[in-house]
């Protein structure tokens, strides 16, 4: 990521943080507040793409993903009449306070 991507990136948090407008004229404002020279372009595009979606929406989709969890209940192929098990989640073990796990660091 080059340095002109980077403050367009930090001037829209900022801007998010304080619940402003990520518009172009704030991020410039923003930028040159650093004395950091940006390309033209940039805070105009940082800008045109937050409009179309939102800076809240990208940071809270952050680590998303992933396989969809699998359902245990779920009949075997071929049917069958026997009846469901129902399986108990196991309570978590107790962890001493201070997390010991058996070993030292310096042991």
């Amino acid at each position: 990521m080059s340095n002109d991507e980077l403050a367009c990136t930090y001037a829209a948090l900022i801007l998010h943080d304080e619940g402003l407008e990520v518009t172009a004229e704030k991020i410039s404002t923003l930028t040159n507040a650093a004395n950091v020279e940006v390309e033209a372009f940039y805070p105009t595009l940082f800008a045109s793409f937050l409009s179309a979606k939102p800076l809240g929406g990208l940071l809270s989709n952050v680590g998303g993903g992933g396989a969809a969890p699998v359902e245990a209940d779920a009949p075997a192929a071929g049917g069958g009449d026997a009846p469901a098990e129902t399986k108990k989640a196991a309570a978590p073990a107790e962890e001493s306070e201070d997390g010991d796990m058996g070993f030292g660091l310096f042991d």
